[in-house]
């Protein structure tokens, strides 16, 4: 590695592919693995993150650490969080090697990020990840519910996810995943991604996606289960009246109806119309039937 080489101490698709043959890695599609080869790409994603070095950054899905040591450059400390035995053993000397002054700022945690609910070290002030497209949105709402903390999180997410995460109420591909995140933060598309910049290269473009946690909370008497709850039943048949859809959730359809009315939310209005603070409204009148 020369010290004129813009590269840094970043992985390029030779080191990549050296790294995993060293290894006997082979990405595989059960994990959703497909490794970033461009230095310019992962120093992309962490301007875009907007990473600062009081960051304490959590990373989710690893991999071989190409997207480790550009957040390492930038950040205060990073943990990475990998599911895979064999690049969880590997990440911590592929550290040592090519950024050995950031050792002691980066923490390893060996699991299924699904199952994560601590982190040793600082608590985490951003998430930034290239998350495996298979388990982008039940990762990425688990460590937003998981660590409050966060505030900043960019993903990188196959890009008909990234637009789903990112619709607002009337458009089509707006559902369960909109309205969760943005339970959550505000959240918009940041960019794409090109397939080119992976190894092996994926089948669809990548897209980003910008989180930013909310001030405040949706202002709601109803938990974060019971709202859920709702938008679950709502977009479960989404062509349905949303009188019709929460039938089910509320027991009858007349006693969906008297939901709807006591939350200000027509009957004959559908999932994909309904803002978060709308859902949380119908989830607070549940039993407004009964009341009456």
């Amino acid at each position: 590695m020369s010290t004129t080489d813009p590269q840094g101490p970043l992985l390029g698709p030779a080191d990549i592919r050296e790294l995993a043959a060293a290894l006997g890695v082979r990405p595989t599609k059960q994990r959703g693995q497909n490794f970033v080869i461009d230095a310019n790409t992962v120093r992309r994603i962490v301007r875009t993150a907007q990473v600062t070095p009081e960051d304490n950054v959590v990373e989710v899905g690893p991999g071989l650490g190409s997207l480790t040591l550009a957040l390492l450059e930038a950040a205060a400390h990073v943990t990475a969080v990998e599911i895979d035995d064999v690049l969880a053993a590997a990440l911590p000397a592929t550290i040592e090697a090519r950024i050995p002054q950031k050792k002691d700022a980066f923490a390893l945690v060996h699991s299924d990020a699904m199952l994560v609910d601590d982190i040793p070290g600082p608590a985490p002030t951003a998430l930034v990840a290239n998350l495996p497209y298979n388990v982008a949105v039940p990762v990425l709402l688990h460590m937003l519910d998981t660590f409050p903390t966060i505030e900043r999180t960019l993903v990188m997410v196959q890009a008909e996810v990234a637009d789903r995460l990112a619709a607002a109420p009337g458009s089509k591909v707006y559902g369960v995943p909109s309205v969760k995140a943005n339970w959550y933060a505000d959240v918009k598309r940041a960019g794409s991604i090109g397939r080119n910049v992976f190894w092996p290269a994926p089948n669809v473009d990548s897209g980003l996606v910008a989180l930013v946690r909310r001030t405040e909370p949706v202002a709601t008497t109803a938990t974060k289960r019971e709202v859920f709850a709702v938008v679950d039943a709502a977009f479960a048949q989404r062509r349905k009246t949303l009188r019709a859809a929460l039938s089910g959730w509320a027991g009858s359809a007349a006693a969906a109806e008297a939901a709807l009315v006591a939350a200000g939310v027509s009957p004959q209005a559908r999932g994909e119309a309904l803002t978060v603070e709308e859902f949380a409204r119908i989830a607070e009148h549940k039993n407004a039937g009964a009341a009456a």
